[in-house]
This record gives structure tokens, C-alpha cells and sequence, in this order.
């Protein structure tokens, strides 16, 4: 669970769930983490970079260590050598899914809207 953070102006110490799951889940790339995992079920960690073409290494390391920490991936270690680090939803993961899904669906419709509006 993300530390609590004080001194806000609401929802302190995590009592607004919203802000706990916006936590979890904020920034640009760890949605589209999930939703590709949705989407290939297995990936591994060479094929994330191919699949999100803008994330850096740093910061997709980063968001795949945050997202196994808050218990939404799971990570999986072969011992080869090379390592091979395959990543995939948790069930807790996959309970984000109508939520990720919902999302797409707002962006779809956003995109035919803005498309009508321009002609």
C-alpha cells in the first residue's frame, strides 16, 4: 500500500479511496501496462519496450516494480542467461479490467466526438 501523505487539503491519510487508487494507478504508463498485459496475457520485459514505444527503460522498470509492489503483476524469473522476466495480471490485476476497458471505451467515443466537431 502507498505511504500516506499528510497535510492535504482532503481525503488525508488515504481516506478517500479514489486518491488511493489514482495512486496506484496515476501517471501515463502504468495503465497502458496493464491494458497490454490484458491484452497479450504474458509479456516479457524486452516485448513491454516493442509494445510502449515512448517509455524509457528507467521508468518502465520503475512502473513494473510499483505495479508488482501494490501486488497488480506478478513477475516471473527464469533462469536462463540471460534472465527472461515474464510479467502478467494478478487476480487483483485483472479486477482493474472493466475499469481499463470502461476507459477505452470513453476514449473511443471522445475521438469520434472530436472527429465530428472537426469536419
Amino acid at each position: 500500500m502507498p505511504d500516506p501523505r499528510k497535510n492535504k487539503i482532503s481525503c488525508s491519510n488515504y481516506q478517500c479511496e479514489i486518491e488511493l487508487t489514482l495512486e496506484i494507478l496515476g501517471g501515463k504508463w502504468k495503465a497502458l501496462i496493464i491494458w497490454n498485459l490484458h491484452l497479450h496475457n504474458i509479456i516479457r520485459y524486452n516485448a513491454f519496450q516493442k509494445l510502449i514505444s515512448n517509455i524509457t527503460q528507467k521508468m518502465l522498470t520503475q512502473q513494473l516494480k510499483e505495479l508488482e509492489k501494490y501486488g497488480i503483476i506478478f513477475r516471473t524469473v527464469y533462469p536462463t542467461v540471460p534472465p527472461t522476466v515474464e510479467y502478467q495480471l494478478t487476480e487483483l490485476g485483472k479486477e482493474l479490467l472493466p475499469i481499463m476497458k470502461a476507459m477505452n471505451e470513453w476514449g473511443i467515443k471522445y475521438i469520434n466526438i472530436n472527429q465530428k466537431n472537426i469536419k
